[in-house]
């Protein structure tokens, strides 16, 4: 019993400690998503990727950090149109120096109940733009040293700069988004009333000591219950970390999550793949092999090539998350996983798709012969791909995106459809888990989805601007970047915007292309690499305007030209 009693005091001694230090390391991730509760309206999903259990801001969208990325130095989120206020919080970015936030929508510069902004308390803060949003009242004596155009087309109450009219400011409604804004951050509101009152060190320290012991024997008791009660819905897997036996991590994971997926055996995919001797691509993280079910079928199956002693918990979520996230997808343009295969002797982790047999619409581009793709066909292959990803961006929820959308990731089948395969996600798997691996405490448990996998579903305007690189690719015949030529997107804006010269990024191994369908593809691309994300337009936009303005039938390429007479001889 006191040996019991000791470990207890050790556990929760310890853990007063880990609260202490993780509060400051983690400040600053916290004062940022303390920002995003107190946004209200988030239309173009800016603040999507701001991310709690993301301990590294340096990547969410609008944030710069030092050079050490140690600590956030910028945020730009101009353009955005949030409406809300600017919490207070912010102030506790130390080492903020530039903000730029203009065209916001943003009601106040302070948070309800509060007559100051935080970033008086900022001392590295010098630049800033808050202009042409709808801020009412005064600015800040602490931001007085700004520019006065920092604050122009605003609501404020400053004759010297100019606002917007008086109309247009009739309409904001401070009360409304103070009782909007304070139903979220309602902590704020009694912060505000309580700052004047000092209290002994000691007795604060006294209060959080005590309220981390019982936080720390309510959150015991929790997991304990919630394991008792999950005991049937859930399967415990121990993976070494170490060659320590003693040292493992559990992962609860739900035991219905892949049952409507196949299961393939690892002797019947060797047995189809001629014992894995038909290798037809390899990267460091994975082998793709062919395959010939008994039934006839072909198929293609990707192995995972890392070792079972580095095999960690999050690895095993994020593979049975991605498997189960996979088989949900269903279209004429997007990959179809038939099953996976999961296996302890030997070590196995195996996704099965169904074959696409013409290979990738990069081996059709620059290592084939460039005649079997004509125009009409390269135009089908671009019609075919924005389907596949209006498909994946908004027809599905959530929505998908393929994390590395390229032409090595469109496969071609037999009459030369494209179908989108994200055979690349695993690519950061590995080097996520190794960051988080540390995180995980012995006997621990994971029930959280790693957020790599929960970013993949928010990367839409990534997804948008590869596309426009993707569809450069095709008509020009010119990979994205080559050491003797450069950088693809760098050559064609030269010639892009002009029509004049815009026949230069036709592919000189097409014979006949249609100047309409060149417009039409120049115009998607200007669209989709804009250096704006938030102005790039919307897949269905992009694929209305592919669908209705390039005409792929018959009779209008031999109507165009009598040399489309042996394109078409290729294309049957």
């Amino acid at each position: 019993m006191r040996s019991l009693a000791e470990y207890l005091l050790l556990f929760l001694t310890s853990g007063v400690l880990i609260v202490v230090c993780e509060a400051f390391v983690h400040k600053e991730v916290l004062a940022l998503t303390t920002f995003k509760e107190a946004i209200y309206e988030d239309p173009h999903l800016v603040l999507s990727n701001w991310n709690a259990l993301d301990f590294d801001p340096c990547d969410w969208n609008g944030i710069s950090c030092t050079g050490s990325r140690d600590h956030v130095i910028k945020i730009n989120i101009t353009g955005a149109s949030l409406r809300g206020f600017i919490a207070p919080e912010l102030g506790q970015l130390s080492f903020l120096q530039e903000l730029y936030g203009s065209s916001l929508h943003v009601i106040l510069l302070y948070a309800p109940g509060s007559n100051s902004t935080g970033f008086c308390r900022s001392s590295q803060f010098h630049k800033a733009d808050f202009s042409y949003n709808f801020f009412v009242g005064s600015i800040p004596k602490c931001l007085e040293y700004l520019p006065r155009t920092s604050f122009q087309g605003n609501c404020l109450q400053h004759k010297d700069i100019k606002q917007r009219p008086k109309k247009q400011c009739d309409g904001v409604s401070p009360i409304k988004s103070h009782a909007e804004a304070n139903q979220k951050h309602q902590p704020l509101d009694y912060q505000s009333k309580h700052q004047g009152t000092s209290r002994p060190t000691w007795l604060l320290a006294l209060e959080v000591v005590t309220g981390v012991m019982v936080g720390s024997l309510f959150l015991v008791a929790l997991l304990t219950a919630f394991q008792k009660c999950n005991t049937k819905s859930s399967l415990i897997i121990p993976w070494k970390k170490s060659a320590s036996e003693k040292e493992h991590v559990s992962v609860y994971i739900d035991s219905e999550l892949l049952k409507d997926v196949v299961r393939f055996s690892r002797p019947d995919l060797e047995v189809a793949c001629e014992d894995f001797s038909n290798i037809i691509g390899t990267s460091p993280d994975s082998v793709v092999y062919k395959g010939n079910m008994r039934g006839g079928s072909e198929i293609a199956v990707i192995s995972l090539c890392i070792k079972e002693e580095n095999w960690t918990g999050f690895l095993e979520l994020y593979f049975q998350k991605e498997v189960a996230d996979l088989a949900r997808l269903g279209h004429e343009n997007t990959g179809k996983l038939l099953g996976y295969c999961s296996e302890s002797v030997p070590f196995t982790r195996m996704l099965v798709f169904e074959y696409a047999c013409n290979g990738t619409l990069y081996e059709h581009l620059h290592y084939g012969e460039g005649c079997q793709l004509s125009w009409t066909r390269r135009m089908k292959i671009i019609i075919g791909i924005a389907r596949g990803l209006k498909y994946l961006h908004s027809e599905i929820e959530p929505p998908f995106t393929i994390s590395e959308l390229n032409s090595s990731a469109v496969y071609l089948t037999e009459d030369f459809s494209p179908k989108l395969v994200d055979f690349e996600s695993w690519k950061g798997v590995i080097a996520r888990s190794e960051k988080y691996s540390g995180s995980i405490d012995n006997q621990g448990s994971i029930c959280v989805l790693p957020n790599s996998l929960e970013a993949r579903y928010l990367d839409i305007q990534g997804n948008l601007y590869a596309l426009g690189v993707l569809l450069l690719e095709i008509i020009s015949g010119r990979p994205p970047y080559c050491k003797d030529k450069g950088c693809l997107l760098d050559w064609a804006k030269e010639y892009i915007e002009l029509p004049e010269v815009m026949s230069y990024l036709v592919d000189p191994e097409l014979k006949h292309f249609k100047y309409e369908d060149l417009m039409v593809i120049c115009e998607v691309v200007n669209l989709c690499i804009n250096e704006d994300p938030t102005k790039r337009p919307q897949m269905r936009v992009i694929c209305n305007m592919l669908e209705t303005r390039i005409d792929t039938t018959v009779a209008i390429e031999l109507k165009s030209s009598s040399l489309a007479w042996a394109e078409l001889a290729l294309s049957s």
